[in-house]
C-alpha cells in the first residue's frame, strides 16, 4: 500500500494482556488451558510455540500474573543470573528461538526446575529442534517438555481479532468492514495485525473514516476501491 501526504505521529497502542483480553478459539484453547492449569502441572516445563502475532506473549503475562513468576526474554538468561532466578517460584522465559540464552544456563536451569519445583513456561516461534541448539543435553530436555502449538486462527477467531485490534487503536469496527473483510484477508495473525496499523495510518494521513475502499486498498484490491 502506497500513500502520499504529510506522514502522522506514531500511535503507541498497548496491548491489553489480561486473562479477559485473550480471545480464545480452537487455534489456542489448548494452549490456554494449559497455562491455566499451572501450578498443577505434570511437568515443570511448559513449550509454547506458534507464529508471530499468536499470542504467546499475551499467554506469558497471563501465567506470570498467576503465579508471581519472573518473566525475560531468553538473552537475558545468563549463567552469572541462574541463582537469582532459581530462587523465584516460576520463571516465563518468552522469543527462545529469537534470542539465544546461554545454553549452558539454560541447561543448568531446566534442571535446577526439577530439583526444586520451579515452573518454566518458554516460548518461541518454533519447536527446540530448529533453535540451532548446539547443547545435545539442552536440546534433549526441550524435546522431552510438554508442548503446546498455536496455529494460524479460523474465522470466527479471525473475525474476533479484528474487533478486538480495532478497539485496541480506539476505531470504530462496523461489522460489514469486518464481514467485507474477513474473506479477502490472509489467514494469519500477523496480516490481520497489519491491516488494522495499516487502516489506522491511512485514516490519519487522509483525516477520514475507515471504510470498505480503504480496507480495499490496504488488502491490495485496488479494482474495489472506487466506491463504498
Amino acid at each position: 500500500m502506497s500513500t502520499s501526504g504529510q506522514l502522522p505521529l506514531p500511535f503507541n497502542v498497548t496491548p491489553r494482556y489480561g486473562r479477559d483480553d485473550f480471545l480464545v478459539g480452537r487455534a489456542n484453547a489448548a494452549a490456554f488451558d494449559a497455562v491455566l492449569r499451572a501450578p498443577r502441572w505434570l511437568s515443570p516445563v511448559l513449550l509454547i510455540t506458534g507464529p508471530e502475532g499468536s499470542g504467546k506473549s499475551h499467554l506469558a503475562a497471563i501465567f506470570t500474573e498467576r503465579l508471581n513468576a519472573t518473566q525475560l526474554r531468553a538473552d537475558h538468561l545468563t549463567f552469572a543470573n541462574v541463582p537469582d532466578l532459581a530462587a523465584r517460584p516460576a520463571l516465563a522465559i518468552e522469543d527462545a528461538d529469537r534470542f539465544n540464552a546461554e545454553e549452558r544456563a539454560f541447561f543448568h536451569l531446566l534442571n535446577l526446575s526439577r530439583e526444586r519445583g520451579i515452573l518454566i513456561l518458554i516460548t518461541a516461534r518454533k519447536a527446540p529442534e530448529a533453535w540451532g541448539l548446539e547443547t545435545p543435553d539442552l536440546l534433549s530436555r526441550l524435546r522431552v517438555a510438554p508442548r503446546q502449538a498455536l496455529i494460524e486462527p479460523d474465522d470466527a477467531l479471525l473475525s474476533a481479532l479484528l474487533v478486538k485490534l480495532f478497539a485496541d487503536r480506539q476505531l470504530e469496527a462496523d461489522p460489514s468492514l469486518i464481514a467485507y473483510a474477513l474473506p479477502r484477508i490472509e489467514r494469519s495473525y500477523r496480516a490481520v495485525q497489519q491491516l488494522v496499523a495499516d487502516l489506522d495510518r491511512l485514516s490519519l494521513i487522509r483525516k477520514r473514516p475507515i471504510g470498505r475502499a480503504m480496507v480495499a486498498e490496504c488488502l491490495g484490491f485496488t479494482e474495489e476501491a472506487d466506491g463504498e
